[in-house]
């Protein structure tokens, strides 16, 4: 080993871990400097200093060796020649798949950034539940990325800022890596808002030798004190983190000057006994102020922190907040769940049990996800999940369940089981019944009223609910109970969606490309497609909008190839073949201006008549389908349409027979059918179809289906029908 940067990273491993293991580090280190040769940072600097500074990170949290060697190793599959296979060769599965966990999905195309950044943590979202070290790697990588996020541009350094803030630090805080999420939220601030973070750095450091005398002062008479009583322990202030005060100002509406907290005093002992002898001494010397003490070693936050917190009137009456904890609190409060993974003589001491309690939130979230096909729908939930504040309730039982600030009884229900929440009717809180919608607050006792009597879930619920994981519940449920109801919710739902792009709604092609979509989104069939929208699983905005797409590109495709076949039938043709081909086409007795030897067909919708007013659309492989312009299929005024639409009109007649539906509305009275019929066989009109039915106030409705030359025959003939005694109306039928 020659490597003097290299020598050092063993030697700080070797310092918590001196019996580790470490040729794979070494191998790993140098497997990644030689993939990474010639690859530059932005800031112009060598690429590899990357993935040796999130080695380190990991290095710095007492990680095991296969974490740190996927830290240097974590870019190779996305930004190298290498793959998943070679590093799994080289370095066995387990290492192979932590690389994985945090590589892109750079191969996948999506239709917009939002789509791929939903897809690419939803990737790291699996790989983290079955492996945590992969948030871990990808926590470092970020924390390094915004170490040197200032040679970015400021548009996109602000983004990526953001995207840190609202889902990295929040997962950081859910981990309990208070080291980690402190540091990436005021990385964060300095790009989200430059002036407010740069001002308040400026305030902070002009009050600082005042407040480090201050502190100083409160530290040394607590030393005194516990010597007295011969309790060990450490004391030192505590310097808030700007981000920490800026959402203080910022939530609670203060100027900088009403903050007096802005150091902490921290207490940290050997057993858990000391922390409440120290509380007790601590509200000796200074008066605690009501309602600011948390005792969160009896009650651990769901992210493993424990401490006691307690907040008291200091010696100049400014509040001063306190925190006592023992060294594992302390070890935990800094590094959260990376605390299991510390290197214990070559085995990550893991219960597994304990961290599959501690991890039942991502648990969780691995079950809804699976239902969010919207990407915008799947990054709010994400936010909403990860980044929320959160409320602490108890169960009748007494145990404590975290839930989401905002979150209702039905949330808690679901929370609890999903066969509580469906069947949920009502809760109780505090023993007395309140509204379904109640919003949870700290310190509830919740009990959920339920009936096996109960007809499940409401759809109104959907607008209630706040977690993620009661969404997806309902949604199953509607799923499961009520598909005849969401195939006729989602083909409405459809139906206006495709109705504002003016889109045809029954046609081959857009059955073609339903069918596609539905699979896309791992739906078997069009109707299950339908019924997900209908439940709301799936938006309808996605699946029309893809719709679109494919159907645009098809008519463009169709247009060009019908231009190809023009210009090479007048450069190959004779004039007198070209004009043969012409006489042929009007055999129908349609021109379509510009194009020849074209196929032509009348819409069943419509039936158009030689004489009506006509438009023609391009179809694929049918041609051009001839409607009429009174037609609701043939909308003129959709932008999406004229893409495709040619002029028609009607050729020289060859007395070819047409077909035309007319309805009859008459008077219910015998033998009128017989006066119908005898009036088409009178004018020797063909009749291929009759339909009779009987309606309200005893009115009959007539269909027939006829054959005539032109629209000036379907006239004459409706005219003699409506001068039969009895006949109310008489009108052709679109359908």
């Amino acid at each position: 080993m020659h490597d003097k940067e290299l020598q050092e990273i063993i030697e700080k491993i070797k310092d918590y871990a001196p019996n580790a293991e470490t040729s794979i580090v070494e191998k790993a280190y140098n497997f990644g400097k030689n993939a990474h040769d010639g690859q530059f940072r932005k800031s112009g600097e060598p690429y590899f200093i990357h993935p040796v500074a999130v080695a380190n990170i990991l290095i710095d949290m007492e990680l095991d060796i296969e974490t740190i060697s996927a830290g240097f190793l974590h870019d190779v599959v996305e930004d190298t020649e290498y793959t998943y296979e070679d590093i799994q060769h080289e370095f066995g599965t387990e290492i192979a798949d932590l690389v994985d966990g945090v590589t892109k999905l750079g191969q996948i195309k999506y239709q917009s950034k939002e789509e791929t950044q939903a897809e690419n943590l939803r990737k790291m979202f699996l790989a983290m539940a079955k492996d945590i070290r992969v948030i871990l790697i990808k926590l470092a990588d970020r924390l390094h990325n915004m170490r040197t996020l200032k040679y970015m541009s400021p548009e996109k350094a602000k983004a990526k800022a953001k995207e840190t803030l609202e889902i990295y630090g929040g997962i950081a805080h859910r981990l309990g890596i208070s080291k980690i999420k402190w540091e990436l939220e005021d990385l964060a601030l300095r790009y989200i808002d430059p002036e407010g973070y740069y001002d308040l750095v400026d305030k902070v450091a002009k009050k600082r030798s005042q407040r480090e005398a201050y502190i100083e002062q409160i530290v040394n008479l607590l030393r005194y004190k516990f010597e007295g009583v011969h309790i060990k322990c450490e004391v030192y202030g505590r310097p808030k983190h700007f981000f920490s005060i800026y959402s203080k100002m910022q939530n609670k509406h203060k100027n900088f000057e009403e903050i007096f907290d802005l150091t902490a005093v921290r207490i940290i002992v050997d057993t858990v006994k000391d922390c409440y002898a120290v509380l007790g001494m601590v509200h000796t010397l200074w008066k605690p102020i009501p309602g600011r003490f948390k005792d969160y070693i009896a009650m651990p936050k769901p992210n493993m922190y424990q401490s006691l917190h307690t907040t008291v009137i200091g010696p100049d009456g400014e509040p001063l907040e306190i925190q006592i904890r023992t060294k594992e609190m302390h070890n935990i409060a800094e590094y959260g769940i990376a605390a299991h993974w510390k290197y214990k003589e070559g085995n990550a001491d893991l219960k597994e049990s304990k961290v599959e309690e501690k991890l039942q939130w991502l648990r969780q979230m691995m079950e809804w996800e699976k239902d969010l096909k919207d990407p915008q729908e799947f990054m709010n939930a994400l936010k909403e999940d990860v980044f929320s504040s959160q409320v602490y309730v108890f169960t009748p039982k007494g145990d404590v369940i975290e839930m989401p600030a905002g979150a209702s009884t039905i949330d808690f229900a679901y929370r609890v089981h999903t066969n509580v929440g469906n069947k949920c009717v009502g809760a109780k809180i505090d023993g007395r019944i309140v509204p379904i919608d109640y919003k949870l607050q700290n310190g509830n006792i919740v009990e959920i009223l339920t009936s096996v009597n109960s007809n499940g879930p409401s759809r109104d619920w959907l607008g209630i609910v706040k977690t993620p994981n009661a969404k997806s519940r309902i949604r199953q449920w509607f799923k499961k109970e009520r598909r005849e109801e969401n195939v006729e919710r989602g083909s409405l739902i459809l139906e206006k969606e495709f109705k504002k792009y003016n889109l045809p709604q029954k046609d081959t092609l857009i059955d073609k490309y339903m069918l596609q979509i539905a699979k896309q989104f791992n739906q078997p069939t069009v109707e299950d497609l339908i019924a997900t929208i209908g439940y709301g699983g799936i938006m309808s905005s996605q699946v029309v909008s893809k719709v679109r797409d494919l159907y645009e590109k098809e008519i463009k495709k169709v247009k060009k190839e019908q231009h190809q076949n023009e210009e090479f039938e007048k450069h190959s043709l004779t004039d007198a073949e070209y004009t043969k081909k012409r006489k042929k086409n009007n055999s129908q007795g349609i021109t379509v201006k510009g194009l020849d030897n074209i196929l032509i067909r009348f819409a069943k919708c419509c039936n158009p008549l030689p004489g009506d007013d006509i438009v023609g659309y391009i179809t694929k492989g049918r041609g051009v389908a001839i409607h009429r312009t009174d037609c609701p299929n043939a909308n003129l005024n959709g932008d999406f349409f004229k893409n495709r639409l040619v002029d028609v009109s009607w050729g020289i007649s060859n007395k070819s027979k047409f077909e035309a539906e007319i309805q009859i509305k008459a008077a219910d009275r015998k033998g009128i059918i017989n006066d119908v019929t005898h009036i088409v066989a009178i004018d020797k009109t063909g009749l291929n179809g009759i339909n009779a039915r009987k309606g309200k106030e005893q009115i009959v409705s007539i269909n027939l289906l006829v054959e005539v030359n032109d629209i000036e025959e379907l006239n004459d003939l409706m005219k003699r029908i409506k001068s039969i005694p009895g006949v109310e109306d008489i009108f052709r039928v679109i359908n």
